[in-house]
């Protein structure tokens, strides 16, 4: 049975046969213009108050500072077979050194205290320090990707590469106890200004880390040299040796190292010895005098280290 040409088309055109009806065609995405403001969001400025610190903006970020030196200690002992006991091996094998060569070779007195732990005591406060002030110079420039990105208080950098030797330091104050235990040497009335000596040696601390902090971001050269000056200054400060070593005529010169009255405070607290107080004095002044000098030239150029870093 065939079909003619109208029957044909009549099927196609039928109502039950399926409609093809066009898709419709996704529109074109529109091109929205973000436009930025003007004026920046926030604005960096240095404070034009004589309070060079704002306690309650570095209280708000205190988890930020947790964190910071978290993340210190942890990438710095990740992968590392010993872990923290190279807290401890440090000052203890440089005291070993010190011990043959000076304490038994050389014969270096040591004020009638065995040479191991007088040269530990002065190893302890040595590596803090040392260590404290070369990472916290370097600390900005490490910290780049964090100053560009977001905004918190600068401060907070140094102070958490500080923080992070203090927990150092802490560890390996206990194996200063247990050679205090092993030489029979107790402790007396004095210590209780062994607190006062710690935190006046961070405050030092602290004081030249901002400084040399701020400087590195725009002069690199003292990057550079710091560790060098860093080096020097231990051989001028009584770390192996006894400040009652260098004459009578140059201690008024020797003292003006601020480290000389915190060390020779330090092994006094500690040992039951005589504080040397005019020292202990003049070093509490340059540790003040330091901390608000770098506070206040810090706060001065935290605006620029986002363009120098």
């Amino acid at each position: 049975m065939s079909l003619t040409s109208k029957e044909q088309a009549g099927v196609l055109q039928s109502p039950t046969a399926p409609q093809r009806t066009p898709l419709p065609q996704p529109e074109a995405p529109s091109r929205t213009t973000t436009t930025l403001p003007e004026e920046p969001l926030v604005v960096i400025e240095p404070s034009r108050s004589w309070v060079a610190v704002n306690l309650r903006d570095l209280w708000a970020h205190r988890e930020l500072l947790y964190f910071l030196i978290w993340r210190d200690l942890k990438v710095r002992y990740k992968q590392t077979v010993l872990g923290v006991a190279w807290v401890i091996m440090q000052p203890l094998l440089t005291t070993l050194i010190f011990t043959v060569f000076l304490g038994k070779l050389a014969r270096v007195p040591s004020d009638n205290i065995p040479y191991p732990l007088f040269a530990y005591a002065g190893l302890l406060l040595w590596t803090f320090f040392a260590s404290a002030v070369t990472h916290t110079g370097n600390s900005l420039i490490g910290s780049a990707q964090l100053i560009t990105k977001i905004y918190f208080p600068r401060m907070l950098i140094p102070g958490a590469a500080v923080g992070a030797r203090l927990v150092d330091f802490a560890i390996a104050f206990t194996l200063l106890i247990g050679l205090m235990v092993y030489y029979g040497v107790a402790a007396t009335r004095n210590i209780v200004m062994l607190p006062v000596i710690v935190v006046l040696l961070i405050l030092l601390t602290l004081g030249i880390g901002m400084w040399t902090s701020a400087l590195n971001v725009k002069y690199r050269d003292v990057g550079i040299a710091l560790p060098v000056l860093v080096q020097l200054w231990m051989f001028v400060s009584p770390i192996v040796y006894p400040a009652s070593l260098v004459p009578a005529r140059w201690q008024w010169a020797y003292a003006l190292n601020p480290l000389v009255g915190i060390i020779e405070g330090f092994r006094a607290a500690l040992f039951g010895q005589k504080f040397n107080w005019p020292a202990l004095a003049f070093s509490t002044v340059v540790a003040l005098a330091s901390l608000i000098h770098s506070a206040y030239l810090f706060k001065r150029m935290e605006k620029t280290f986002a363009d120098h870093v």
